[in-house]
């Protein structure tokens, strides 16, 4: 079957790579324009652009995929399916009209619609997850669904270890849609939930507003790729990439952050975080031991105690 493939994300570029391997490889990838990233802004391409020039497919990173120069270019690709995996824009019409789309979805449809489904379904504490292979349609991944396909989340299971068997199951599902072509049926509107963006206050660690369970989770969720931040009494920001529910460590005041030997502890509503791995501002990953043996809690943290 005649492919394109629409999508950004390193999820869509894995997705990408199993659909070139097959029968069905895309005869044009677009994606969105080249990014200032980083301290130094310099521009970077997307992951689904890197891999399209690995592949040696042809690409397109226009501007607006819905303007009349994007669609053209499409359009000459003759496409039998247009296929679509966290491309990051709004498909609009006509375009979306224009050719059959099918969409790769990391969530068991209807449970978390929208932009962020791997990391609420970790937040959320959900025992599995899974893709839905979903036809767009102008909601928000409300469209009918063809293959579903489960995974069940570990309980150290981070975005990154999920996000990366979903990738390979979600690239299998999709050359199976293609390949089989099994039907479509409308979503059931019982069970619905939206996965919103990740947004700074989700990355925000606070003792006094979750319980210690509950933060655990959210740092796994976000991390690598977005990574969780605890407020210091002076205003800097720590990150936190790993942490653990502290069963063993007697609370203080929620919210909370503690010193007590080498172990740096956050007081949740309930229970104790204890902070694994952390980035001070402007340095490098470390173990909280080796934070805690060069950095000095700041003045108002409730500092050390043994």
């Amino acid at each position: 079957m005649r492919t394109v493939f629409l999508g950004t994300s390193p999820f869509a570029a894995a997705v990408l790579r199993r659909l070139a391997q097959s029968e069905h490889r895309p005869a044009l990838v677009v994606t969105r324009p080249d990014r200032p990233a980083g301290r130094g802004r310099r521009l970077l391409a997307p992951a689904v652009a890197d891999a399209a020039v690995e592949l040696g497919l042809a690409l397109d990173q226009p501007d607006d995929v819905n303007g009349s120069v994007a669609r053209e270019r499409i359009a000459a690709a003759r496409p039998d399916v247009v296929c679509v995996c966290a491309f990051g824009a709004l498909i609009k019409e006509p375009l979306l009209s224009e050719h059959e789309m099918i969409n790769v979805h990391p969530s068991l449809l209807p449970r978390w619609r929208g932009a962020a489904p791997i990391e609420r379904a970790i937040m959320a504490g959900d025992e599995q997850t899974g893709v839905a292979i979903m036809r767009v349609t102008a909601g928000l991944d409300s469209g009918p669904v063809a293959l579903l396909g489960h995974d069940p989340i570990a309980q150290d299971d981070t975005f990154a270890s999920l996000s990366e068997r979903l990738q390979e199951l979600g690239g299998d599902l999709l050359v199976r849609a293609l390949t089989e072509r099994p039907p479509f049926v409308e979503q059931s509107e019982q069970g619905v939930t939206y996965a919103e963006k990740i947004s700074p206050a989700d990355r925000l660690i606070d003792g006094a507003a979750a319980s210690a369970v509950a933060l655990e989770r959210v740092v796994r969720a976000l991390h690598p790729h977005v990574g969780a931040r605890v407020a210091l009494a002076d205003g800097s920001m720590l990150g936190l990439s790993r942490a653990a529910v502290a069963d063993d460590a007697a609370p203080t005041a929620a919210g909370g952050l503690v010193q007590v030997d080498d172990r740096l502890l956050l007081s949740t509503r309930p229970g104790v975080l204890e902070l694994l791995e952390v980035q001070p501002p402007g340095g490098r990953a470390m173990s909280a031991r080796d934070y805690l043996r060069g950095h000095a809690l700041p003045a108002g943290d409730a500092g050390a105690r043994r």
